[in-house]
């Protein structure tokens, strides 16, 4: 199936993995490229010699093309970009909008620019900075997330940009794959189904966890980060919407100073970073102290597999999810799904 973002990254199928702090790493990354659909490798949980030791282990993995995912406004993006186009990777896209200046830097080197947004002000902004493609993700998807459903926000950014449109929140299926193209985007990205796939690095406990919601085990907190964050009700998010707010800053800073360890990041480094999200996303600077929490507490599952101590981003779909096929055989499923969709539509005339 050939589209718009099939030709842009160069891969088969019209599918994106997204790039998930501490799961989209070069195994997952590199089955699904192999798979023919566009692999995000998460670099923001990464040193700048982890990404590019990461980057390396997919290209050894496959030939495939791949992209990385940035944090725009960390200190060291520039770092991380020179990584990019020293390794030949094929996309860099990002959680929140990139400079003018660092998407000219990195479509004069070839790399192919798709910024992720949640509103379509935003998507015009990157499109009008040269932006190659946008991501938009309703508010259906996991992590960090918006109000506004996916079906009310594609087509007003379809409509507001002359650029791809990539589909995100709400997408695990063939049938998925059909509507966002009906809506006139070029493909759909997904998280959560990615996730659940057996070439996924998560623990067996998480997944069985994520297997076992339901729709309404799924729900918005803003007690991690301060921002509005979608994953599975557990009882460490109860505990957490339950605490006040001395509690919770005490913790963000104990977990901002074992993050700078793992990371590699100096506290000065991390200041300009809060700084940076500070006046990107308008917080106070409790917001931004408690943005200290999110690492280390995905970490504590992605990673560790503690359901009891970390939390799980999850899009709302993890309740319809109930199987862990490999990369290859999702890719394969969505399509032939698609395909079958497109054949049964009760056209006439």
């Amino acid at each position: 199936m050939r589209t718009a973002l099939t030709e842009l990254a160069g891969v088969r199928h019209p599918l994106v993995q997204t790039g998930m702090g501490w799961v989209a790493g070069p195994r997952l990354v590199s089955a699904t490229a192999q798979a023919g659909a566009l692999g995000i490798l998460a670099s923001a949980t990464m040193t700048v010699d982890q990404l590019r030791s990461a980057v390396r282990e997919v290209k050894s993995r496959t030939d495939a093309p791949f992209g990385v995912n940035l944090r725009a406004d960390a200190g060291d993006a520039a770092e991380r970009v020179r990584v990019i186009v020293d390794e030949g990777v094929r996309v860099a896209s990002f959680a929140l909008a990139p400079s003018r200046d660092l998407i000219a830097r990195l479509k004069d080197a070839g790399v192919v620019v798709i910024p992720s947004v949640g509103a379509r002000r935003h998507a015009e902004k990157v499109a009008a900075w040269g932006a190659d493609a946008v991501l938009v993700q309703g508010g259906e998807g996991g992590g960090h997330t918006g109000d506004i459903a996916t079906t009310v926000l594609l087509p007003q950014v379809v409509d507001a940009v002359d650029i791809p449109v990539i589909a995100a929140g709400g997408f695990h299926d063939g049938r998925g794959l059909v509507a966002a193209l009906a809506y006139g985007a070029a493909g759909i990205a997904m998280g959560t189904r990615f996730l659940l796939t057996s070439d996924s690095t998560v623990p067996d406990a998480v997944k069985a966890a994520y297997l076992s919601a339901t729709v309404k085990d799924v729900t918005v907190t803003t007690k991690v980060d301060g921002l509005p964050h979608r994953m599975l009700r557990t009882e460490l998010v109860d505990s957490l919407e339950r605490s006040g707010r001395a509690a919770a800053l005490l913790r963000a800073v104990r977990h901002a100073a074992v993050f700078r360890r793992e990371s590699g990041l100096s506290w000065a480094q991390m200041v300009r970073d809060g700084l940076a999200m500070k006046h990107g996303r308008e917080l106070t600077w409790s917001q931004v102290l408690l943005a200290a929490n999110t690492p280390l507490l995905l970490k504590a599952s992605m990673v560790e597999g503690r359901t009891d101590l970390g939390v799980m981003a999850a899009g709302q779909v993890a309740g319809l999810i109930d199987d862990l096929p490999s990369c290859a055989e999702l890719v394969d499923r969505v399509m032939a799904e698609a395909h079958a969709t497109l054949r049964a539509l009760p056209l006439t005339g």
